[in-house]
């Protein structure tokens, strides 16, 4: 029976991620891998399975010399971890089979993968290791159609410890009707909107409450009311099977801001468990909005059409989680202050706020390819990198998107928890949503979340609980949990600064290792000396950089390694070469 080893890449820290929340919990990982959860599902019984998730747990070689072939699915910010397992599979001679949205845009530009089976496999998998067991396997493998979704397996759950996640999650549809200029998904799904049925959903909600899976469940569509049809039949079905047995799961999605006209619809969301939604709001700039093609966040009559939006979704009773945008072609100098006002007022806590990246495919590509302003340069991981040539000054946009996060993520936490206030004060608390906890592990909670808060932080959150506590004592767990998110968010924050100064130090190091060389009357007999303090200096900044704080495509060993090669090529041509690869990511 061969064996397969799927494997699932790192994620770099993220906001979305709450890597540093999870601490707090002892928990490991959001959300398990889906994707490979389900194409394990596809195997024949056959074969043996063995998924190794390195959010998790750490690849063994043990579980390399066991795997006959690996099986990987990654999305883009998990190129750096990919491209070490690639090499650790290579090295033990195990085939590398590669799948998910990054390899289905980039695997052109991908080494070391022996298979690639691109975009929804339903339809090609089996053919791929028929074919493989034949030995007539082809190198790539394309999806001819968009598949029914009808015709995908229930995910394999049983693969993984539940207990090491936070949230379970599930898919319901695929595709978007929207088709905004900066977004892949309908380049790799579709502007219809496929889904599974009642049935189905049934099913794997059985399947994950039988393992024993209690609390948070995400429905991970991009789009999930992208068909207001198919999902107005489901969730009378969801909320009866809540309903039943308690409502065990506590829901989650993602869906487009014309959520907010579909009154009846976020009723029976509500009745089906669902108590926050992630919504694309981008801007508060129409022209920005009108660029990119978002008519679903306009109302011409509405000025704050957005601002209302948000409200009447958190007085149905769920918690709005938004996407920003910063960088587009209609910004200027005040889009950060409009950004954080909007932010700040509307009681958004968790903002994902984030530079405009231009992926290969899609329509802002296309136009910013046609009007030459893309940069040859991959996507990066770095939060702060560009890929094309901005409207606004580089370095204005920059440094005005780090205002924004350092404003709404400021150490002291006070603006955050204003926001976690402002929600609070607008959300429905619906009994079934918002279920009592013990003051036992109320307590318990507030007094772990203490331990980790800085001296700053520590009068700001007790003004908080405080307030929480006399005025809406219901919302006190989703409180606790929110000051929880708070803290990661804080604590990425502070990390990319520390990220970005280390490489911001090297460079003003070599500027005056330069200057220096040049100085009048500079001897050459003391070149290697003040060599030598240049790289102490850089190493011993690189040691100071918390442990914590790196991560596989973090830029930082790339960056030293450059700094090193310039001040020691300086040094021995007595010349001040160009700072080359040292800049990565700024």
């Amino acid at each position: 029976m061969p064996n397969a080893l799927l494997i699932y890449p790192m994620h770099p820290p993220t906001y979305w991620g709450n890597n540093y929340a999870l601490e707090l919990l002892g928990i490991k990982a959001v959300f398990p891998p889906l994707g490979l959860l389900t194409v394990a599902a596809m195997f024949p019984s056959r074969y043996n399975l063995r998924l190794v998730d390195l959010n998790v747990t750490p690849l063994e070689d043990a579980d390399l010399e066991w795997a006959d072939l690996a099986f990987t699915s990654t999305m883009i910010p998990q190129r750096p971890s990919l491209e070490q397992v690639v090499e650790r599979c290579n090295r033990a001679r195990v085939p590398v089979v590669a799948g998910g949205p990054h390899p289905t845009t980039f695997h052109e530009e991908m080494e070391g993968i022996d298979h690639f089976v691109l975009d929804e496999v339903e339809e090609t998998f089996s053919t791929f290791l028929r074919d493989l067991e034949d030995g007539t396997a082809k190198s790539v493998y394309r999806a001819p159609r968009k598949p029914d979704m009808t015709t995908a397996p229930v995910p394999r759950f049983d693969l993984i410890d539940l207990s090491d996640y936070h949230s379970m999650c599930l898919q319901f549809s695929r595709g978007c009707p929207f088709d905004c200029e900066f977004c892949d998904i309908t380049k790799l799904y579709g502007r219809v909107s496929r889904t599974k049925s009642p049935e189905q959903m049934v099913a794997e909600f059985d399947h994950l409450y039988e393992l024993g899976w209690r609390g948070p469940l995400f429905l991970v569509d991009d789009n999930f009311i992208g068909n207001k049809r198919e999902v107005s039949r489901l969730l009378p079905v969801l909320a009866e099977w809540q309903k039943a047995r308690g409502h065990p799961y506590s829901l989650f999605t993602e869906a487009s801001v014309n959520l907010v006209r579909m009154n009846d619809l976020m009723d029976v969301m509500i009745e089906a468990g669902f108590d926050a939604v992630f919504l694309g709001i981008e801007t508060p700039n129409p022209k920005a909005l009108k660029k990119m093609k978002k008519p679903q966040n306009l109302d011409m009559r509405d000025d704050n059409y957005l601002f209302t939006a948000v409200r009447k979704i958190q007085q149905k009773g769920m918690m709005v989680l938004g996407g920003f945008i910063l960088g587009l072609d209609d910004d200027d100098d005040n889009a950060f202050d409009a950004q954080i006002d909007f932010i700040q007022e509307a009681g958004i806590p968790i903002a994902l706020v984030g530079l405009l990246t231009a992926l290969k495919g899609t329509n802002l590509w296309t136009r910013l390819e046609r009007e030459n302003r893309l940069l040859d340069k991959p996507v990066e991981i770095d939060a702060t990198s560009l890929n094309f040539k901005p409207e606004m000054d580089p370095r204005t946009l920059v440094e005005g998107y780090l205002r924004v996060v350092g404003t709404i993520y400021d150490s002291t936490l006070e603006n955050y928890f204003d926001r976690c206030l402002t929600l609070l004060d607008n959300l429905n608390p619906v009994p079934h949503l918002y279920k009592p906890v013990s003051k036992h592990i109320l307590y318990a909670s507030i007094m772990l979340i203490r331990q980790r808060l800085t001296r700053d932080q520590l009068p700001v959150f007790s003004r908080y609980i405080a307030r929480v506590s006399r005025d809406h004592p219901r919302l006190l767990p989703l409180a606790i949990r929110l000051a929880a998110m708070g803290y990661h968010c804080e604590k990425l924050t502070r990390q990319q600064t520390v990220l970005r100064r280390f490489k911001a130090a090297l460079k003003s190091e070599l500027a005056a290792f330069n200057e220096a060389g040049r100085a009048p009357g500079a001897a050459s007999e003391t070149a290697d000396s003040f060599m030598k303090d240049a790289l102490q200096r850089a190493e011993e900044r690189q040691r100071a950089i918390p442990e914590e704080f790196r991560h596989a495509g973090d830029g930082i060993s790339e960056s030293l390694a450059a700094f090193q090669l310039a001040v020691r090529a300086s040094t021995e041509t007595g010349e001040a070469p160009g700072w080359q690869g040292a800049t990565r990511g700024e």
